[in-house]
């Protein structure tokens, strides 16, 4: 929860400049993502059963997606035209540090701890990381203005965030670990 307070502190200042609906428009793929990333990468490493290395996996869920993506670029091109040059460009360097490297290495850390589920949470936890880099991204690759104070204070809370999960799942899990001991 204060991860995600984290992030409603950093979008808040946007949310004054902009109607609810489209907030709204905005908030639910983000929630929608936030669990079908995490849920599509657990499915194709019960489905694959470690057949599939991490690149493979990128592949499978990027070519499973692919009519998605087809048809919302089908809808913006219909009701907005095509994309700008700037636009494009951002696309790429999204798709290229977020849906490509990114997520290899994702996949590569969740292989290394799919069979620990405390471990496989803490991983998974670190997507909210991914906020963070994005806007650094920004400021520096494309020159965005520096965040408000209010939105510095978000991401420290979603570092915070990060390191009390951190914490208390590795607490939990050597709890976990020494009360096993003490059974057998």
């Amino acid at each position: 929860m204060i991860i995600f307070f984290g992030i409603i502190l950093m979008q808040l200042e946007q949310a004054n400049h902009v109607s609810w609906r489209t907030v709204l428009l905005g908030v639910a793929p983000v929630i929608v993502a936030s669990f079908a990333y995490p849920l599509g990468n657990r499915k194709m490493m019960e489905i694959c059963g470690g057949r599939l290395d991490s690149y493979q996996r990128t592949l499978g869920m990027t070519l499973a997606s692919l009519p998605f993506w087809l048809l919302l670029s089908l809808y913006g091109l219909l009701t907005a035209g095509a994309p700008s040059k700037e636009q494009i460009i951002q696309s790429l360097l999204v798709a290229i540090f977020s849906g490509i490297i990114a997520t290899i290495l994702f996949f590569q850390a969740t292989d290394m701890v799919r069979k620990d589920m405390h471990k496989l949470a803490a991983v998974e936890a670190t997507q909210s990381m991914e906020v963070l880099f994005a806007v650094f991204g920004e400021i520096l690759l494309l020159s965005a203005p520096m965040p408000s104070a209010l939105s510095w204070f978000g991401m420290l809370a979603i570092v915070i965030g990060m390191i009390l999960h951190s914490y208390f799942s590795r607490r939990l899990h050597a709890s976990a670990s020494s009360q096993q001991s003490l059974n057998a």
